[in-house]
């Protein structure tokens, strides 16, 4: 792990693996990771940061997960479980978009396969050590997991708030009985689950071994259908199965009604009484999987927004004090610091910078946000205070830096050619040098503005639904030898470069 006092100025990328290229119709765990690895890590980057590798269904949004602990089936390298024997050598794969993943699709034709792999290996009873181990030590949070995941399926899809009575409501002597009736379904799932905390296992220990640490987020909500919710209900607010509160942000410049986003609100009295103990067995099952620790949605550990669970819109709710400095006062006692960043975007009050501050959490700073309001915009480089921040040309829910800047106003856009001293040409490069020359201690960039494309490569747009979120991908070739030596060299420049 990342030690907090080692933590150098550096630089890194912002892609999440179903972004990378592959011929299954998704970015996964195998070789075009590693070659990926490869790739940044002789540009000089040192961090890569990923999204929530937790599982996704159709619309393809890791923040709306069926988990918060389960991993992705749908990263899986395939061609490693031909290459253990689970799999024939010829896999005819349906024909796809190279540059979108489509998750229906997907979804079919990869868990077909994964099921395949997992009856193979349940008649190979001399694998079964390594299994067993991980079975048994992921049993705390696996175990409610399959046994959701197979119910889902059992009716029909339908949320666990639609399943019968006795299932929705945990009777222990009804799940024991289903549970008994459906090993091999279970067996399935909880090895999909193995094989991929196994593959990122070793890509992580690669990575790091080239000098990459992985930076990993962590949403604050949770998602109401989610194993955690139906297995865990006494740590949210919610009343006979019904939330009664939901989570959402005030209205706003952007948003009259502001943001209704639905979540389950956690009762931070009842997680108290046990230390936390649910997020602190999270935050230590993703320093697992990552170095670093990005907290989205950092100030509703502050106060967070809550809005009554009949509204249709978050304009009648109310802030609510959060657990503040005692939950990760008790988190960093139990696990030890460790290195986290914390979304301190949007409505941020001085509580939030106190809380931020008191724990010396690097904040975030996004240039795409920073060329309005003239010269003193805090998210301006020469404003910024202290190095202890992380710069970005633009997040996962940004539009690419090319499709920004067309897309601005003309006064906006002139402010932003005099301020870099550019005429608009390659203006994604011009913004990665500006990242790279600020006192933040590590700059961040969207691997789409190495490339230099634009709004049609976008990775997500906030509070849309559309196929175009969460599906973009690069193709194999796209990340050339002078992409990485161009970066190399603003790397070196600026004493961001590992190598």
């Amino acid at each position: 792990m990342l030690q907090v006092d080692k933590w150098k100025r550096n630089a890194g990328i912002v892609v999440h693996p179903t972004s990378l290229p592959g011929g299954m119709g998704i970015g996964d765990l195998g070789g075009q990771a590693y070659h990926f690895i490869d790739q940044i890590a002789d540009a000089g980057l040192s961090v890569w940061q990923i999204l929530p590798l937790t599982p996704t269904g159709e619309d393809g949004c890791p923040y709306n997960s069926y988990s918060a602990f389960a991993g992705n089936e749908l990263l899986i390298d395939i061609t490693e479980l031909q290459g253990m024997g689970f799999l024939s050598d010829f896999i005819e794969v349906p024909d796809h978009d190279k540059n979108r993943v489509n998750y229906s699709e997907v979804i079919k034709f990869k868990s077909e396969l994964i099921e395949k792999a997992a009856a193979r290996f349940f008649s190979m009873k001399n694998r079964y050590r390594e299994f067993e181990t991980f079975r048994k030590e992921n049993g705390w949070w696996l175990d409610d997991y399959v046994l959701f995941k197979v119910l889902t399926d059992d009716f029909g899809g339908f949320s666990w708030k639609l399943w019968p009575e006795k299932y929705r409501n945990r009777d222990e002597k009804a799940l024991k009985e289903f549970i008994k009736e459906h090993q091999r379904e279970l067996f399935r799932y909880q090895f999909g689950q193995w094989i991929f905390f196994s593959q990122w296992k070793r890509l992580k220990l690669y990575a790091n071994s080239k000098g990459i640490q992985i930076m990993g987020d962590i949403p604050i909500f949770v998602s109401f259908d989610s194993a955690d919710v139906w297995a865990n209900r006494k740590i949210f607010k919610m009343k006979d199965g019904e939330m009664s509160e939901v989570s959402g942000v005030p209205p706003d410049y952007f948003s009259e009604d502001g943001q209704l986003w639905g979540n389950p609100l956690y009762d931070w009295d009842c997680l108290k009484t046990d230390g936390f103990s649910w997020w602190v067995d999270r935050f230590k099952q993703n320093l697992e999987l990552y170095d670093i620790i990005r907290l989205d949605h950092f100030r509703g550990f502050s106060s967070y927004w809550s809005v009554p669970a009949t509204e249709s819109t978050a304009r009648n709710g109310r802030w609510v004090k959060g657990p503040g400095r005692e939950f990760f006062k008790t988190v960093f006692d139990k696990l030890g610091k460790f290195p986290i960043v914390v979304e301190d975007l949007g409505d941020i009050d001085e509580n939030v910078k106190k809380l931020r501050d008191h724990f010396n959490f690097a904040g975030m700073k996004v240039l795409q946000f920073a060329f309005y309001g003239g010269a003193d915009q805090e998210f301006l480089p020469h404003n910024f205070e202290n190095t202890n921040c992380v710069i970005y040309t633009g997040t996962h829910d940004n539009d690419t830096t090319l499709g920004w800047y067309l897309n601005l106003d003309e006064r906006t856009r002139s402010f932003v050619n005099h301020h870099i001293g550019s005429s608009g040409d390659e203006i994604n490069w011009k913004m990665i040098r500006l990242a790279c020359s600020s006192i933040a201690r590590t700059a961040l960039f969207p691997v789409q503005d190495m490339f230099g494309w634009g709004s049609d490569c976008r990775f997500n747009t906030p509070g849309t639904t559309g196929r175009e979120n969460w599906s973009w991908r690069f193709g194999e070739g796209d990340l050339q030898r002078h992409h990485l030596d161009r970066l190399r060299g603003v790397l070196i420049s600026f004493n961001r470069s590992k190598n």
